[in-house]
Parts: structure tokens; C-alpha cells; sequence
């Protein structure tokens, strides 16, 4: 189970025991426990789902639920995300948020970094407004970045996949990986925002 999070953080799940690798340069090693507890938070407001926090391998449940006791739900907004713990749930989520014709959205005070970012994009219709932080990276599986591996290899693949199903191609997916290092991050500015079309819906607080 590869798992992406903001400043840097890429690991593997082995069995019950895994442990998850942290390349922030300060050698800190995060718990699996981490994957065990509810650390997402979802707040409905109407037809809104408002969204903080990781997502980790409980997200999608969390969702799940909360779309069936409110299926009037329309628009994902994210808040503060800082990535996420378990990558195999996040596009579980995304292809469901896709799936259900859901639109995401991006407040001024909006930060989200990493598997944040990657979620957003599942949104059918993508709002963001004028002063949100969207920051991405490269990742990291422990032993070699992804710029190390060649693009046919298939590493890049279920990433790779999955940014070309949401926006229609893997550029901005290779953008990503060589916009910064694992261990750092990349704040994209507005010309790369319109450049790789992460924005569908134009919003009254854009500039």
C-alpha cells in the first residue's frame, strides 16, 4: 500500500506491522496506527461536504457514509489537506467522487498539498478561489524518487493513470514529479493552475 503526503512523506503498508517511511530530512518515522483512527473530518453544510485533515485508509468509509445519509451532497471542498497516508484509498475516493458527478472546490484559505491536490481533481466541476494554496511534489517509495525511474516504468503507472482519467492527460501528472523533491514542495502559481486546466468552473473571488 504506497501512501503520499505533503513534506515529503511516501511508505509502504506491510501486512499488519508496516511502517511508514517519512522524508522530511528530520528522519521522523509515522506510525501505522496513523491508518487505524478516523483522522479525516468532514463537516455538511446543504448540498456541501467541507473537508480537513489527512486522508488515510479510513477516508472512504467516512465519505461513503456521509454521501448516503446525505445524497443531496454536490461540492467536495477541501480545506486544510496536507496529503495522503494511504494512496490506494484516496483514488478509491476520487473515482467515486468522479463516479457521482461531484464537484470539488478550493476556498481563499484553502491549503492542500500532495494527495490533496490529486483528489481535487476528481471534482466534475473544480472551483478555485483567488488566494488557495495548492502545493505538489515528487514522491518517493523510500529508496528512489520518481524522477528516478524512466516513464515506462510501472511505478508511474496507477498515478500516472489516474491524473490522465481526470483531466484527459498525464501532463500534469509528470509536472508533479519534477516540479519538487519528496522532501520539499512546489506552490504552484496561476499560469501552471490555467496551464494544466485544474480549474473548470471560474470563481466571483478568482482573479
Amino acid at each position: 500500500m504506497l501512501c503520499k503526503f505533503y513534506a515529503g512523506f511516501r511508505c509502504f503498508a506491510f501486512l499488519a506491522v508496516a511502517i511508514s517511511f517519512c522524508l522530511t530530512g528530520c528522519g521522523t518515522i509515522v506510525a501505522t496506527s496513523l491508518n487505524l483512527v478516523e483522522i479525516t473530518r468532514f463537516d455538511v453544510r446543504g448540498d456541501e461536504v467541507h473537508m480537513f485533515n489527512e486522508i488515510n485508509s479510513k477516508t472512504y468509509d467516512q465519505f461513503l457514509a456521509i454521501h448516503r445519509a446525505n445524497p443531496n451532497i454536490r461540492t467536495v471542498v477541501e480545506h486544510d489537506i496536507s496529503g495522503s497516508l494511504d494512496d490506494d484509498t484516496m483514488i478509491k475516493l476520487a473515482y467515486y467522487v468522479r463516479k457521482n458527478g461531484l464537484n470539488t472546490k478550493l476556498t481563499a484559505s484553502s491549503k492542500v498539498y500532495s494527495g490533496g491536490v490529486d483528489l481535487f481533481l476528481a471534482g466534475v466541476e473544480r472551483t478555485i478561489e483567488h488566494g488557495a494554496v495548492i502545493g505538489v511534489h515528487s514522491w518517493s517509495d523510500g529508496f528512489k524518487e520518481a524522477s528516478d525511474y524512466p516513464r515506462s516504468a510501472p511505478e508511474h503507472e496507477q498515478n500516472r493513470k489516474y491524473v490522465e482519467d481526470m483531466l484527459g492527460s498525464d501532463d500534469f501528472y509528470w509536472f508533479t514529479i519534477y516540479a519538487a523533491p519528496a522532501d520539499s514542495i512546489h506552490r504552484m502559481t496561476e499560469s501552471e493552475i490555467e496551464r494544466f486546466g485544474l480549474a473548470t468552473k471560474p470563481s466571483a473571488n478568482r482573479l
